[in-house]
């Protein structure tokens, strides 16, 4: 699997564009000798679109973005979008490369409001090599093969910062317990019975709200709910058939209770910078944890076992340290 959706839309892109390259060429060529004729250019257009798969539009547009040609289209020609300035769209503001072929990024187009892209080959005059204008081949991305495999998230420690207005006021709050607070210690014990033995395998464990948001193996595309109620009654692990812990998961199943341990010292281990909600799934390794600030950190559950309470809460002194979870001073 590659390692970013960024790596993913690059190879994509790639292959798209190579497989455009040589038929948009042929067809620029045939327009170079009828440039300005507009019932010329659409035959030429007409006659060449099925070389273009899965094309939405073919047409021609000035150097200045003004269309001279109509659209073409599966169901031909569509003479409304002749004379249509083009010069504000997305395509026709970036820089076309020197080898005269630009594969635009991709946009959402006006008329579909659907993700879109646009291949632009330079049309140059055959007696000076003048560039006379662009064909245009539109795509809606939905319509085109999608290749590249699924990129794997990467596992590296990230810092997210929230909400504002909740950030600027964080020195003004503090933690008050929650019913799930009260009784944690018995609330982590169900969940790592859950997760290690009942095939849970991600929740998103909301601390201040007193509530788990679950799925399960035997059903993994529906989330469940676990309320205080729940969470405080070990006979919930009853409504769960027994299933052996995934041997494709990333998180031993020694890890589940440490981890789920140093989320209740988080969550208890400061009155102003505390956990307020952390998920895990076992099959990436993952972890998310959001405090009080909102700010955000996701990171692999070894990077989060190796470092202690006073990489997230700072050192003893508090007017001098720096406050990990939010990236502010504790003052």
């Amino acid at each position: 699997m590659k390692q970013s959706w960024k790596d993913s839309i690059h190879e994509q892109r790639e292959i798209l564009a190579e497989s455009l390259k040589e038929p948009l060429e042929l067809i620029a060529s045939q327009c170079a000798p009828v440039w300005g004729d507009r019932d010329k250019l659409n035959k030429v257009l007409l006659a060449y679109f099925g070389k273009i798969p899965n094309c939405t539009y073919l047409y021609t547009v000035t150097t200045k973005g003004i269309q001279i040609s109509d659209n073409v289209g599966s169901s031909g020609l569509l003479p409304e979008h002749f004379g249509r300035d083009r010069s504000e769209r997305p395509y026709m503001k970036e820089a076309v490369p020197a080898w005269g072929y630009l594969l635009s990024g991709a946009y959402i187009s006006l008329i579909a409001r659907r993700p879109s892209l646009t291949a632009l080959q330079v049309i140059r005059s055959e007696e000076d090599n003048r560039t006379l204008g662009y064909l245009g081949a539109d795509f809606d991305l939905r319509n085109l093969p999608m290749t590249a495999e699924l990129y794997t998230e990467p596992d590296h420690w990230r810092q997210i910062k929230g909400d504002p207005a909740i950030r600027g006021t964080v020195f003004q709050q503090m933690r008050i317990d929650s019913p799930m607070d009260k009784n944690i210690v018995q609330a982590m014990a169900i969940l790592e019975e859950l997760i290690t033995f009942h095939g849970m395998f991600q929740c998103v464990v909301h601390f201040s709200s007193s509530r788990a948001t679950i799925w399960v193996v035997d059903d993994p595309f529906r989330y469940r709910i676990l309320d205080q109620e729940a969470l405080d009654d070990p006979d919930v692990c009853f409504a769960f058939p027994i299933r052996p812990y995934p041997e494709d998961a990333l998180m031993p199943i020694s890890a589940i209770g440490p981890v789920l341990e140093t989320m209740r010292k988080l969550r208890m281990a400061d009155e102003t910078f505390y956990l307020r909600s952390a998920s895990i799934n076992i099959f990436n390794g993952m972890l998310s944890l959001t405090f009080s600030c909102d700010g955000s950190h996701y990171m692999s559950y070894r990077e989060f076992l190796e470092k202690d309470l006073s990489f997230w809460t700072g050192e003893s002194d508090k007017s001098t340290s720096t406050n990990t979870v939010c990236s502010l001073p504790k003052d």
